[in-house]
């Protein structure tokens, strides 16, 4: 057996969850500015989160599954998933963001488990509190080690996909680091750079089939 980790937001999907989640609002262009930060490095991502989380007060949940049930994946997303779990991986889903969006994604696309943030919400309505298995920025590699820890993998058979600097945490924990239209701060600690919006690029990576 060996582990794939991803992550979701503009990794698998092709976007930002919490980003579709203020246009409704009229604040994409506030919650944006602050993802890029975050995504780079600049920001603390446990505060940006709550941040930009806080900014979604007020919006139905209802509207939240909407936007969630449409969001775009990635050009190769489903192909990469079967082809890695055609080699014997297990494929799971990390994402600061929100089950909302995982959830659904990972039961379209095959994907083993997911682990992700809940948007609070009363009576309905979201409050702008949020919580969650992926908080902060060492939360995915917090979790990567309990995964291989649970199911016997070494980081020799773990490979890490993400974009943002909050995947680094995770990268400290695989072999095979995959930058994927990422962040100079990711592509940095990177074993392979993907620059183009196509997952199936991945399959290329020599040792995957080993």
């Amino acid at each position: 057996m060996k582990l794939a980790v991803f992550d979701f937001d503009s990794t698998l999907m092709d976007g930002e969850t919490i980003d579709f989640l203020a246009v409704p609002l009229g604040l994409e262009k506030e919650v944006a500015a602050i993802t890029e930060r975050a995504m780079a490095g600049e920001l603390d991502f446990f505060k940006s989160l709550v941040a930009r989380v806080a900014l979604l007060e007020g919006l139905s949940k209802s509207k939240v599954d909407e936007i969630c049930a449409n969001l775009p994946m990635m050009p190769g997303a489903a192909e990469v998933i079967s082809g890695l779990k055609e080699r014997g991986y297990k494929v799971i889903c990390f994402s600061g963001g929100f089950r909302s969006a995982t959830s659904p994604a990972a039961k379209r696309l095959g994907i083993d488990a997911d682990f992700s943030n809940v948007l609070h919400d009363d009576e309905g309505i979201l409050t702008g509190k949020v919580g969650g298995d992926m908080m902060f920025g060492f939360s995915k590699g917090d979790m990567i080690v309990r995964l291989q820890n649970l199911l016997g993998i070494d980081r020799v058979d773990t490979l890490v996909v993400g974009d943002g600097a909050n995947d680094l945490s995770m990268f400290e924990h695989a072999d095979t680091r995959v930058a994927f239209c990422a962040k100079p701060i990711l592509k940095e600690q990177a074993t392979h750079v993907v620059d183009i919006k196509d997952l199936r690029e991945i399959l290329k990576i020599e040792g995957l089939n080993r």
